[in-house]
């Protein structure tokens, strides 16, 4: 940091004011004036030099340049600075990094929150129990796939058609009932979806049991595998061990 001082200029004005009065209004013929018009100009000076001081100010150098420019803007800090974390509860869902994961839990949650404010609203007691159903089947077959991503395009058919067909439906149930009155076209379509709810029931039961298919054929790989062992160890009552024995 360099200090540079810079020195006012009007004192010295104030010395040729002075010679310029004293030759309008006084005389320089002899060499004593001359040296007294000095005096008083000297004097002059000295006074501007107290009227209007000398100001001094700092220049920054290189090093403080670069040491400025490390520094964090405490304004650009406060303006870039991550958001609050919101309160519990309030805190949106935690990315698994799996953006079609991530894509799927969002599908889940609205198709859940649908789900339950459906079920609030239909008073038929039968269809309420469907839709609790529904709603837990739908909550464990997502929860299978989350954890195990690999089996995402075995939804493909539940997510594009099933899932929203069904909410549609009971979406209509709802409008329907909500109207208040009877008539051909809507007792004949709530009949009608009435009807189908115990199948997409059983559509959705299928859905989850296929998810653990291949899951089901390794289990049933494994048992048999350790029944022969079993078997050939004489630990177990099958016919391998039978044959074995009678040899």
């Amino acid at each position: 940091m360099a200090y540079v001082k810079k020195k006012s200029v009007l004192p010295i004005y104030f010395i040729g004011v002075v010679w310029l009065l004293w030759a309008v209004f006084g005389s320089l013929r002899r060499p004593t004036e001359y040296i007294l018009c000095a005096l008083v100009s000297l004097a002059a000076y000295f006074l501007g030099k107290i009227l209007f001081p000398d100001r001094g100010f700092s220049i920054p150098d290189e090093e403080d340049e670069e040491e400025a420019r490390e520094q964090p803007d405490p304004d650009a800090s406060s303006s870039t600075a991550p958001p609050q974390a919101q309160p519990a509860g309030q805190a949106g869902p935690k990315s698994t990094g799996n953006p079609d994961i991530d894509r799927l839990i969002l599908e889940r949650d609205r198709a859940l929150s649908e789900m339950r404010r459906l079920n609030d609203a239909i008073e038929d007691p039968v269809i309420s129990d469907q839709i609790d159903h529904l709603e837990a089947v739908t909550e464990k077959i997502i929860a299978a796939v989350v954890e195990k991503p690999a089996k995402l395009p075995q939804l493909r058919r539940f997510l594009n058609y099933y899932l929203p067909t069904t909410l549609k439906l009971l979406n209509a149930y709802d409008r329907m009932g909500a109207a208040g009155v009877s008539g051909a076209n809507i007792d004949g379509t709530k009949g009608k979806i009435e009807d189908i709810m115990g199948t997409i029931c059983k559509a959705f039961d299928k859905q989850l049991d296929s998810l653990y298919g291949e899951e089901a054929l390794d289990i049933s790989t494994d048992i048999t595998v350790l029944e022969n062992l079993l078997a050939q160890e004489g630990l177990s009552d099958s016919p391998f061990q039978s044959g074995s024995t009678s040899n």
